[in-house]
């Protein structure tokens, strides 16, 4: 994981920019935890994390949280007893920004 991306803020995005392209995309993604997959489509990266239980998942999720309050960047969550997943995409834009790859930096530091 970069020390790059767990330093760096988010910067509001209210579109207007172009997604970022596939290499880009690669070459942000060679920066965070190998579990994290882009889709099919290249618009969303996503993580799946599990836990022995659900009032473990709850906190994690609340972690995960307050990191996108604090960035001004929300993820949509799925959150189950073991599991939460955990999926970044700039809505604004249609696909893929740095904001994904930072706060995704930032969630991989909660497990590290």
């Amino acid at each position: 994981m970069s020390d790059d991306l767990t330093t760096r803020h988010c910067v509001p995005c209210e579109g207007g920019v172009e997604p970022l392209t596939a290499n880009e995309v690669e070459a942000l993604l060679a920066n965070l935890h190998p579990d994290w997959r882009v889709n099919d489509a290249g618009t969303e990266i996503a993580r799946e994390f599990s836990f022995p239980a659900y009032s473990r998942s709850l906190g994690f999720a609340n972690a995960v949280a307050w990191i996108a309050i604090r960035e001004g960047h929300h993820p949509d969550l799925e959150l189950s007893y073991s599991k939460c997943v955990v999926r970044w995409s700039t809505h604004a834009i249609g696909g893929l920004s740095d904001n994904d790859f930072i706060c995704a930096a930032k969630v991989d530091l909660l497990t590290a």
